[in-house]
């Protein structure tokens, strides 16, 4: 496998002018953790492979402001930039590309219109097409949807939409099968489970989703320390690990990160 991927998020709320990077715990509880542009560039000056920004407030009129904030972290910093949030059609990918960014995720809008991840595809390439899971575990087998055996018994997991408010009635890991196949380069799978609560990475989920697909997945939700990095590079064939809180609280640094994984043997960029 190739380098290892360490890619921080930054979820943006957009209803101030400037915007503004916050966290929250299971997509609840949210606190302030700082200015989306000078966070961005401490990660990029500690080595970050990727940075990943998410505007948790998406609508059409706040899509100004975070085209501003790509533009004032594009001065500073390059690495590639994924944008996602509000992401409805090829118009929109190409207005954040203008402002620098490189890749898009999408979620509501694919889940509600899956022809879009090809769309996307085809005007742009499947690299620059990031489909983001976020997958809530549900307890016991169900019918047609794909089971996965974890500490707490069968399980399977739902793919929610708007930001973790509604469901969609998906099977999570059926989902990411099919967004690969509509061509989709990349799988964000975020537990909201662990969304934010220091517990580690969901090993059965994020080991599921990536022995099915070929493409890159990120595993993301519960990063609390380096050895939750460590282990779901051991244990599952996730290619990048995201984090925020760690990161945004200066808990650990990116390069830190590196070093630890480096020294236990996982490959990664230094």
């Amino acid at each position: 496998m190739l380098a290892r991927r360490i890619i921080p998020c930054l979820d943006c709320d957009l209803a101030v002018p400037q915007g503004r990077v916050v966290k929250g715990i299971e997509f609840k509880q949210i606190r302030y953790a700082g200015v989306p542009w000078e966070l961005a560039t401490r990660y990029y000056e500690e080595g970050a492979d990727e940075i990943v920004f998410l505007d948790i407030t998406a609508s059409s009129e706040r899509r100004e402001t975070m085209k501003n904030v790509i533009r004032a972290t594009a001065k500073n910093v390059f690495v590639p930039l994924a944008v996602g949030g509000g992401i409805r059609a090829v118009e929109d990918v190409r207005a954040v590309f203008q402002a620098g960014a490189d890749k898009v995720t999408v979620n509501t809008a694919a889940l509600k219109r899956p022809d879009l991840i090809s769309e996307i595809a085809e005007e742009y390439g499947s690299q620059a097409c990031v489909v983001a899971i976020d997958a809530k575990r549900r307890d016991g087998p169900k019918e047609g949807w794909i089971s996965v055996p974890t500490p707490e018994g069968e399980s399977w997991f739902e793919a929610s939409f708007y930001g973790g408010r509604e469901f969609s009635g998906v099977d999570a890991i059926a989902w990411a099968m099919k967004a690969e196949r509509l061509g989709a380069g990349e799988i964000l799978l975020t537990s909201m489970d662990r969304d934010g609560t220091y517990d580690g990475f969901d090993i059965p989920l994020t080991d599921a989703v990536s022995r099915r697909v070929r493409i890159p997945v990120i595993a993301s939700g519960g990063c609390g320390n380096p050895d939750h990095i460590f282990e779901v590079f051991s244990k599952t064939g996730a290619s990048a690990a995201l984090a925020a809180s760690i990161f945004h609280y200066e808990e650990w640094g990116v390069d830190e990160v590196k070093r630890y994984l480096t020294e236990r043997g996982i490959t990664v960029r230094i």
